[in-house]
């Protein structure tokens, strides 16, 4: 299957103004190119046909003679050929010289696309030579007649194919025509050009293409002349940018040596699914305003993926981009948290935050999103009261961690062993203590919860929420046990984005060595709930060992909950992303336990406590995810 991926490229091949011959085969030979070979659609720039800067010579009869002559052995290469090639060119369209966009394939011309902005400023003076095509027409090649004006061009094979086209201004434009095409229903939009270089001119082209693709949720190819075109007063250089739904996945640089063009998939489904949910990106129905069908067959098969997915897509691969989502996560979290108590606080209520510390990952977490909390209410961090409670299966190390952490921080910090409440409760229940099953971890995992509450109570504080959204998604919590609190700050951030959060502290805090010497012995520890007994000591019951890794989990759910992607897609892109990492028969495994998991899960998120909505992907029934608690695939 396809699953919706569709390679395309920009491509900036040596032009010769004037020379439409030895253009056309520069064309051509750009688009047999090995790399460019298995491309669906390929895009030239502005003008290649002819040049962009041939100024006066567009008039002359011999030049328009020339570009039609190449716009036939263009139309010829195409025979029997399914990509789709778009290449520019100067045609006489009812008695005006148009500057257009060619949409070719199979040894036709399937449109033609005129250029709506002329620039008359600066270096520009397109209007001194092209003109506006007012409404739709058509242009006879040999006894063909040609459709001209504005199109969205539908694949009969893959509905969510949809492609539009403008043509450099029109990008630069108050209301470029790519807003009317992709609300027409084009999820890609090509635009050849031919825009110089001058100093700050790529970045800002890397703004706009980058911005048209976010705000029209769709995927952008844009490839723009090159040094060939650089001539009098002119430098250009060849920036070509392909970009999805707001991200550049793909780029060749101005002036770049050795490659002319940028290669990249297009995920149409997954730009499709984003449109699905945003109710404010309304589809209009086709040609009423003015923009027309035109349908294309393309046998498709699978795509070879080139383009990176990322093993932690919760996690931005960007070192200093990383460092400043961390601090805007951790900002997010602790004013949540602020607001309640400053909630609670008007009502004549105290505040506590009262949480407990395992020496886990969570919990640590939840400790430091407390203590900024407390450091922005103004009050003393002793208000922060954190609690370890030793039972059956914690270690040494944890419970170490515990008190290191705590009291590195300046919160308050208390033991109470619940090893003789446990075994109380035991004795109501009529259990046998040597029965390890699901009712001797579940007793702890409550008997805790219920410590907490009791001492929020006697305090006048609040319970903090150590769960995270990983452990929310599988139900990896025990109900009325500690998936309860009053306020929940992890249950947006997955545990792969909890780890470089904790990180990030720690790096931040460098100068306080044990804090930073306990954190990172944390961020080493096994994640466990330490409900099973140790053995020699060490942690027996490691979570990733039960129900899988966390960083294949939060990939699964990534890419089920935020696209809504079937499970042969989200196998293909774990394989290809953990290549070398898990097989394909681990991804699958634990892709199938993931969702039977997330499925049997819900009536645990039914209920959850409030907490801060931190990115894209949320479970909170109240807001970003509604399903049934007996609901089945």
């Amino acid at each position: 299957m396809i699953h919706g991926f569709i390679k395309v490229a920009a491509i900036s091949p040596r032009i010769c103004p004037g020379d439409t011959a030895g253009n056309a085969d520069r064309i051509i030979a750009a688009a047999s190119q090995a790399e460019f070979s298995d491309c669906h659609i390929k895009v030239f720039p502005e003008l290649c046909v002819s040049g962009y800067t041939c100024g006066d010579l567009f008039t002359l009869r011999d030049l328009q003679s020339g570009v039609l002559s190449a716009l036939a052995k263009l139309r010829d290469f195409t025979n029997g050929r399914t990509d789709i090639i778009i290449a520019g060119a100067p045609l006489v369209i009812s008695q005006k010289l148009i500057n257009c966009a060619m949409v070719l394939q199979g040894g036709r011309v399937l449109g033609i696309v005129p250029k709506q902005y002329l620039p008359n400023y600066g270096e520009f003076y397109e209007q001194r030579h092209f003109s506006h095509l007012d409404s739709n027409d058509y242009f006879m090649i040999d006894d063909e007649s040609v459709p001209v004006g504005s199109f969205v061009f539908c694949c009969a094979e893959l509905e969510e194919l949809t492609f539009g086209v403008e043509i450099c201004e029109d990008l630069w434009a108050v209301v470029p025509p790519s807003c009317e095409l992709a609300l027409t229903g084009a999820n890609i939009i090509l635009c050849p050009s031919a825009g110089n270089d001058v100093i700050g001119k790529d970045d800002y082209r890397r703004t706009l293409v980058s911005g048209q693709s976010g705000r029209l949720i769709a995927g952008y190819v844009y490839a723009n002349a090159g040094e060939g075109e650089s001539t009098s007063d002119m430098v250009f250089g060849g920036h070509c940018i392909i970009a999805e739904n707001g991200h550049i996945v793909a780029e060749r640089v101005p002036f770049a040596a050795g490659c002319n063009g940028a290669v990249a998939e297009i995920d149409v489904q997954k730009l499709a699914a984003e449109r699905q949910k945003n109710t404010s990106f309304h589809v209009s129905h086709i040609g009423q305003n003015n923009v027309d069908e035109i349908y294309f067959d393309m046998p498709l098969s699978e795509t070879t993926l080139t383009r990176e997915i990322s093993k932690t897509p919760f996690v931005p691969k960007d070192t200093a981009e990383n460092s400043r989502r961390c601090e805007y996560i951790l900002a997010m979290q602790a004013y949540g948290l602020k607001k309640r108590a400053e909630h609670i606080m008007s009502g004549g209520g105290q505040t506590e935050f009262v949480l407990g510390v395992s020496g886990g990952l969570d919990s640590c977490l939840a400790l430091l999103v407390a203590v900024m909390a407390a450091d922005l209410l103004k009050l003393p961090r002793t208000s922060v009261h954190a609690v370890t409670m030793p039972c059956f299966g914690t270690t040494s190390r944890t419970r170490d961690n515990s008190e290191k952490l705590c009291r590195a921080l300046g919160v308050t910090f208390e033991e109470i062993d619940i090893t003789n409440a446990v075994r109380g409760h035991f004795s109501d229940i009529n259990f046998d203590e040597n029965v390890h099953d699901v009712t001797y971890e579940n007793v702890q995992a409550r008997m805790r919860t219920l410590v907490l509450f009791d001492i929020a109570n006697k305090t006048g504080g609040i319970v903090v929420g150590t769960g995270d959204l990983s452990e929310a998604a599988q139900g990896w919590a025990t109900y009325c046990g500690d998936h309860m609190s009053h306020y929940s700050v992890n249950c947006c951030v997955p545990k792969t984005l909890v780890r470089y959060l904790v990180r990030h502290y720690a790096e931040t805090h460098a100068g306080d060595t044990v804090l930073c010497a306990t954190l990172s012995d944390i961020l080493d520890t096994p994640v466990s709930p330490e409900l099973l007994p140790p053995e020699n000591g060490k942690i027996a019951q490691k979570t990733e060992e039960i129900i899988g890794p966390y960083e294949l989990h939060d990939f699964f759910l990534y890419y089920m909950v935020r696209f809504g992607f079937s499970r042969e897609k989200i196998l293909r892109l774990a394989a290809y992303a953990f290549a070398g990492e898990y097989d394909r028969a681990v991804c699958e495994k634990w892709l199938d336990s993931f969702i039977k998991r997330f499925y049997s899960a819900q009536f645990k998120r039914s209920c959850v406590p409030d907490g801060p909505k931190i990115g894209t992907v949320s479970l909170s029934p109240r807001a970003d995810w509604r399903m049934p608690s007996d609901g089945v695939l």
